[in-house]
């Protein structure tokens, strides 16, 4: 199988040191991926908003990205936008993504420190934001939530969740991923 081709979407602006990190993480950790930057921004109106939450739908912008950035040459698309979002019942996500399909989001606001009223720390902003990334491209494959803690496949309830996984699936899950071509490095 050939190498499977992921673009990078950034929905708004999003520092290029973030997406360049994102670029080297994603494609450190599942290897057999390789990771394009769009070079072109693409704004996430009003539409999506739910002004009274004060949070975007993420159930609309992930129909939003699957309806308007499939193909073009790439498997698969990860959406990221520097905001707070939230998905039907849950009152927030760090990302979502279409189960076994070609796109994937993840939001930034919540990941950073200063969110919940911690010093700016960049190194810990950027893990979380590559763990995050590495865990929906992984529901991308067909990756379902992990039992084993440590694996970067498990659900995050809350930020500390996120910090206490890594940004590696476990070995179940990376040899999961083998029938994409994809060797993951794994714990």
């Amino acid at each position: 199988m050939g190498k499977i081709r992921v673009l990078l979407q950034p929905l708004g602006f999003i520092d290029e040191d973030i997406l360049g990190y994102l670029r080297k993480g994603i494609e450190h950790v599942l290897k057999g991926l390789i990771v394009d930057i769009s070079n072109r921004v693409i704004g996430i109106g009003s539409e999506f908003m739910n002004e009274k939450r004060g949070q975007y739908n993420s159930d609309l912008i992930i129909k939003f990205l699957a309806a308007n950035l499939v193909g073009h040459g790439y498997h698969r698309v990860l959406g990221v936008l520097d905001a707070d979002a939230y998905s039907g019942s849950l009152n927030f996500v760090f990302g979502e993504a279409y189960l076994n399909g070609p796109v994937a989001v993840i939001y930034l606001a919540r990941l950073r420190p200063e969110f919940y009223g911690e010093p700016s720390d960049e190194e810990l902003f950027l893990e979380r934001v590559l763990k995050e990334a590495i865990h929906e491209l992984g529901h991308t494959f067909g990756l379902r939530h992990c039992p084993f803690r440590k694996c970067v496949m498990s659900f995050s309830n809350s930020i500390w969740d996120t910090d206490y996984k890594s940004y590696m699936p476990c070995g179940r899950c990376a040899s999961r991923l083998m029938v994409y071509g994809i060797r993951a490095l794994h714990l």
